[in-house]
């Protein structure tokens, strides 16, 4: 069986274990646990402070979405922690400037600006599920912040990577060491970062929302070309969802719905369980084209159909029907990849971080938090070291898609929090962070974990594949892969390209644990391609 060589082992736990992509935020969560809170205090913790230590990639400027496994009601809930365009927001203003599309950066970034959702998300989460207070969990963000980190590997890669966007305005320079991305090593402060994240410890959502920050945030979008208001921000709230699910195989997979896209995953899922893919062997040529062509036909429909559902119909159920995989799965052969990927027609309904947190009362948190692009859009807002997101950009400017821009309405998300159950019991609590890689490597690890019997290292060493879903279609592969597969791939129709290096990074961050309900031992592993951490006690 071929692995990604990352010399990891997982990590076994009985009390508490978490898996995310920085090992000082792994800490920070273990930490909470440790002084008694559970899984909900301990992911709130480890979101916070990775807005610190993983700063382009996700943080209170940003998003967040969270499935919540509770032991004692033995249900999977979901949050949606996004938030709405502006509501002034049109799609008039945005082609009067010459745009075909929303920029997601540039002199024009705030058009892309969408309310940011992930502070009063955090504390929802806590005030329903949680035992410990913003002010408690938000202690070692803070601390992080005001007294600084040195930076790993793949974050000062990252970082490097942005450097640029960063320097286009002058407030740019409070996410930089001396106007530079720090090195690997470097030792960072992040003081107006730290500064808001007080005063969010000390007031509550109501301190970003309302006030001096929620002031500043307004005032510097509409100076850099955008809608945002402070009653924009003042209105903004949370909502608790029905999750969904389907069934793979043994396993019940469970996503938050619309505007996010896990549906995608689900029903990609159900199209490959049509096939024999356990027969195929991990690292098969008709294993990668099978799930492959179950992806790119579930993607074609979630950017057709996925929307904001309170204010767009989204045929959710159709779209999940195991009827409509068996329709979708006759386009796919098995010896020539699909040219033309095209939406079906479901029957109608009447940069990223990724964390995973359980504890010892059987509690667990699936928990996504994000800027989309690395810094969102670039915009920092002055004084305040918080980074905007540029989640608008998702927005379509067609007038006949259900994405249509318009104001008060949320944008198609790709950020995803996952979990599966077996029997009624928690049994995996996971997450692919990585835009659009994110419901391919679900359904990547998932198959795994269910076909191979994978624990929860092995199922993230094993090589993945990423289909270019947006533009060009090409399938991205990892250098490890057996040049005899590529070949045969390339043979049935695929358009193939190997990546090697940091590039690797593309493929997704992946953090998973698991539990057995019998013993309630945890087992936590996190991705081999980035600098994280799997902890537990």
């Amino acid at each position: 069986m071929t692995y990604f060589n990352s010399r990891r082992s997982a990590v076994f736990a009985k009390n508490g274990a978490v898996a995310t992509s920085q090992p000082l935020a792994a800490q920070a969560g273990l930490q909470i646990l440790q002084k008694g809170g559970n899984a909900i205090d301990a992911a709130v913790a480890t979101a916070a402070a990775l807005n610190v230590l993983e700063p382009m990639s996700t943080g209170i400027g940003g998003d967040m979405f969270a499935l919540i496994w509770m032991a004692d009601t033995k249900k999977v809930t979901a949050i949606n922690g996004s938030g709405h365009s502006a509501a002034a927001a049109n799609p008039e203003d945005v082609i009067s400037k010459g745009y075909s599309s929303i920029p997601n950066n540039g002199p024009d970034a705030g058009l892309a600006v969408s309310v940011p959702g992930t502070v009063d998300g955090w504390q929802e989460c806590l005030r329903r599920h949680g035992t410990m207070t913003l002010k408690e969990v938000l202690q070692p963000a803070i601390n992080y912040a005001e007294n600084g980190y040195a930076v790993t590997d793949v974050i000062a890669y990252q970082w490097a990577e942005t450097e640029a966007k960063l320097k286009q305005r002058p407030s740019g320079s409070e996410m930089l060491s001396e106007n530079k991305a720090p090195l690997q090593g470097d030792f960072i402060k992040l003081g107006t970062l730290g500064k808001s994240l007080r005063t969010i410890a000390e007031e509550g959502a109501e301190g970003f929302y309302k006030g001096e920050i929620a002031q500043k945030i307004a005032n510097y979008v509409q100076s850099e070309g955008g809608w945002i208001t402070e009653e924009d921000l003042a209105s903004h709230s949370s909502d608790w969802d029905e999750p969904i699910n389907t069934t793979y195989r043994d396993v019940t997979v469970w996503e938050c719905p619309p505007n996010g896209s896990g549906i995608a995953a689900l029903e990609a899922m159900n199209i490959a369980e049509g096939f024999d893919i356990a027969s195929m062997g991990p690292q098969s040529p008709d294993r990668y084209h099978y799930l492959i062509e179950s992806l790119k036909l579930g993607y074609a429909d979630s950017l057709q159909y996925v929307a904001d559902p309170r204010v767009t119909n989204v045929p959710i159920k159709g779209l999940l029907s195991k009827s409509y995989a068996d329709v979708r799965r006759k386009n796919i052969s098995a010896d020539q990849a699909i040219s033309n990927v095209s939406y079906g027609k479901p029957v109608p309904n009447a940069d990223t971080v990724y964390l995973t947190v359980a504890d010892k009362y059987g509690n667990a948190c699936s928990f996504i938090n994000s800027l989309y692009s690395g810094f969102g859009t670039g915009l920092v807002v002055p004084g305040t070291g918080i980074a905007l997101q540029n989640r608008g950009s998702l927005f379509s400017l067609d007038p006949s898609h259900p994405n249509f821009l318009r104001g008060n309405k949320r944008p198609y998300q790709t950020i995803i929090p996952a979990m599966a159950t077996r029997n009624n019991e928690m049994w995996l609590s996971f997450g692919v962070m990585g835009g659009f890689q994110q419901p391919q490597g679900h359904l990547q690890v998932v198959s795994n974990m269910v076909d191979f019997n994978m624990n929860s290292q092995e199922a993230l060493d094993a090589l993945r594949f990423s289909v270019d879903v947006e533009e060009t279609g090409i399938v991205r592969v990892e250098e490890d892969v057996d040049p005899k597969v590529v070949s045969e791939l390339t043979k049935r129709g695929h358009e193939i390209e190997v990546i090697s290096g940091y590039k690797r990074i593309m493929f997704g961050g992946a953090q998973t644990i698991t539990r057995d309900p019998e013993t309630g031992v945890l087992t936590a592993g996190s991705e081999p391609r980035k600098s994280g951490a799997a902890v537990g006690y």
